[in-house]
């Protein structure tokens, strides 16, 4: 009882020089009824608590504010809460999280109670804000464009978890938590690994490519890193130069966990996979976490989801992936950009207008290189009106504002269907006539745009009975239609390089643009 009352009376000394002047009333004036200590201390948080004010800034002010009126302007952080609170932050290493980040002002302070409470709201908002919506600000290190541009109050939410955790504080952490099942299954892992000693295994030397059947010196070693990765139920007992069945299938295993092409070969991609460190890859989780939590705020229910670095498209319903298929997307200098939009027009047996950057990059070297080009190609030269021109009157040296066009038929890139979304960047999905490099992996081949595999199964999947029927009507006429979709469906294009699979099982997407590095030192290495 003593310790309380100390604690209430140190408050009101702390704030006292705020309150001296209430008394202070002119004749014939209704009184002002002065702000509860805790509203006149943040006020005024430089003179009553110059060291928490050094890292609070007007927006952290604002939601500090409003939440002490939530709970009538009272201290919260009683010695149980207080530990309540202590233990979820722990338990922020699970996500991915430093707890050092959230750390609490010490809860012995006799001569700025206030300031601590004040303190520990702030960690606690914060700690919350991070948990839901990400530690990093996503628009810093990997911009998302939206067609819709979200409309999410950021307090509102982060007050409504906080208010939760006063009376249950791990249920307000696990409501803050993203529900996806994308961000759900990882955390498992995660919070199971990250208490396991890391595994060791050596680097496997790099050298020409290495088939099934052959002999090569780097089998044992290749063995010996495959056992200890866990694709190998034994230790390796000779030394055997030959690259036997048993060691090319553990290597299959491994490429399909990598997102690589499982054909058993050891080339340069397969080798730059084997020799990603441990310490590494289980820094891959702890980034994708972060990704995830960006990314659980814009998956709806229903819709398209593409992971760009993996090459995979899924369509969910009811929130639920139910089909998957592999995709072709930009290579490193023509990424694939992310975005959130909504598929609304299917474009049926397509022409294809060639993007200035292809046309200058690809195209015009082409078409000097070789005047049958455009035959070859069923290209057509425009002007800017879409006019046709006669190429043999065109300078191809200094072409000026020309259009390429290829008409619909089989060679166009486009293949029989596209779907299409609004977006700033041109790009789309799209049919394809190159199947075969979907057998391969990475799959970084496009100039931007994403090619599918089964784009006709893809539409049945979107589109109603009606719907289908009549687009199959118009695709045997082999004449160009656009078809408005009646409902728009939802597509995302998003970036993870790590995720678990049905069985539970880690599947790993080689990481085509170069991103995961300045993510993990931007979320400050653990390792």
């Amino acid at each position: 009882m003593f310790k309380k009352h100390a604690c209430y009376l140190s408050i009101c000394l702390l704030v006292a020089p705020l309150v001296a002047t209430a008394d202070e009333v002119p004749m014939g004036t209704l009184p002002v009824i002065p702000a509860s200590p805790v509203q006149q201390a943040l006020a005024q948080l430089p003179s009553v608590c110059p060291s928490l004010a050094s890292r609070i800034d007007a927006a952290t002010l604002a939601r500090l504010q409003a939440f002490y009126r939530q709970q009538g302007d009272v201290p919260l952080w009683v010695a149980e809460r207080r530990q309540a609170l202590q233990a979820q932050l722990l338990m922020l290493a699970d996500d991915g999280l430093d707890p050092t980040h959230y750390s609490l002002p010490p809860a012995n302070a006799t001569d700025n109670v206030l300031c601590s409470d004040i303190g520990s709201s702030e960690q606690y908002l914060q700690a919350l804000q991070d948990l839901h919506y990400g530690r990093l600000q996503q628009s810093r290190f990997e911009p998302l464009w939206h067609f819709q541009p979200p409309t999410r109050d950021l307090d509102t939410e982060v007050l409504a978890f906080a208010a939760t955790g006063l009376h249950d504080m791990a249920q307000a952490f696990d409501q803050a938590r993203p529900s996806t099942d994308l961000y759900r299954s990882l955390r498992n892992v995660y919070s199971t690994l990250r208490k396991q000693p890391l595994p060791h295994w050596d680097a496997v030397a790099g050298g020409p490519l290495l088939r099934p059947g052959m002999e090569d010196p780097r089998v044992p070693e290749l063995a010996r890193r495959l056992y200890r990765g866990g694709y190998l139920a034994s230790e390796p007992k000779d030394n055997g130069k030959q690259y036997r069945d048993e060691l090319v299938k553990a290597v299959k295993a491994f490429q399909v966990g990598h997102s690589l092409q499982s054909d058993g070969v050891i080339g340069a991609g397969t080798v730059a996979e084997l020799n990603i460190s441990p310490a590494v890859r289980r820094e891959q989780l702890r980034i994708n976490l972060e990704r995830f939590r960006w990314l659980s705020q814009d998956l709806e229910p229903e819709g398209v989801v593409v992971n760009v670095a993996a090459a995979q498209l899924s369509v969910y319903q009811s929130g639920i992936p139910v089909w998957q298929t592999r995709l072709q997307v930009g290579r490193a200098e023509r990424q694939t950009p992310l975005l959130k939009s909504r598929i609304n027009r299917l474009t049926l047996n397509p022409t294809w207008t060639v993007p200035p950057t292809i046309m200058r990059e690809d195209k015009l070297p082409a078409i000097r290189l070789n005047p049958e080009y455009l035959r070859q190609q069923n290209l057509q030269v425009l002007d800017p009106e879409g006019r046709p021109l006669a190429p043999e009157h065109i300078d191809w040296a200094r072409p000026g504002n020309i259009l390429l066009r290829q008409g619909a038929g089989p060679r166009n890139p486009l293949g029989k269907i596209v779907l299409r979304f609004p977006n700033p960047y041109s790009v789309y999905l799209h049919d394809t006539p190159s199947q075969p490099l979907f057998t391969k992996g990475p799959r970084a081949f496009s100039s931007g745009c994403v090619r599918v595999e089964q784009p006709l199964l893809l539409r049945d999947l979107l589109v109603s009975p009606a719907e289908r029927v009549r687009t199959d009507e118009l695709l045997a006429t082999g004449v160009t239609h656009e078809f408005r979709l009646a409902t728009p469906v939802p597509v995302l294009l998003g970036y993870w390089t790590v995720e678990v699979d049905r069985q539970g099982e880690l599947v790993y997407a080689p990481d085509i643009y170069g991103r995961d590095p300045v993510l993990m030192k931007a979320m400050g290495s653990v390792l």
